[in-house]
């Protein structure tokens, strides 16, 4: 193979793509396209990936999907395909990188007051060099936030945290 595979697309599978629209489109600002109504919306995150100096780069940012769990889509059959529902601790666990005019607080607060359940917040791995937060949504994906804070120096290879770094106060640090 000369050149590796590309993940292009991530679905969530919910029970109901409406309230799962209303729901990403509050937490996160993402504005959803409903394609095949109750069965597929696309999420379309925003713009392009930011450079290090700040302004947009040439990556467009991933597209995800919102699909009901009932009928997974596209499938060869036209009846629904299985399984059916959503399982306990079957769903996703995305990695959400949180912009820096937007807040892990603002975030896991419209996630909750949304039927969402808050897993940690303001916690810090070392391995990579970033902080992060968790919340499962009301059909059991887990999403996690990402950041990097501007105190803590990374190695640009190993994203590790290199030299002193003091995380803030009350902050879990792994």
């Amino acid at each position: 193979m000369s050149y590796p595979n590309t993940l292009i697309f991530v679905d969530i599978p919910t029970t109901d793509t409406a309230a799962a629209d209303a729901f990403y489109s509050e937490v996160f600002g993402w504005e959803v396209e409903e394609r095949i109504p109750g069965a597929f919306h696309r999420i379309v995150p925003g713009q392009n990936f930011q450079l290090d100096d700040g302004t947009q780069g040439p990556t467009g940012n991933l597209h995800m999907g919102i699909y009901n769990a009932a009928d997974a889509r596209p499938h060869p059959r036209p009846e629904e395909s299985e399984p059916r529902e959503i399982s306990p601790g079957r769903g996703i666990r995305a990695w959400i990188l949180v912009s820096e005019d937007d807040s892990f607080e603002r975030i896991l607060e419209a996630a909750v007051r949304l039927g969402g359940t808050e897993l940690w917040r303001n916690h810090f791995w070392t391995e990579f060099g970033g902080a992060n937060s968790s919340f499962r949504d009301p059909w059991g994906n887990q999403i996690n936030l990402w950041q990097h804070l501007p105190e803590a120096e990374v190695d640009e290879d190993t994203h590790q945290v290199v030299g002193e770094f003091t995380v803030p106060q009350g902050w879990t640090v792994e």
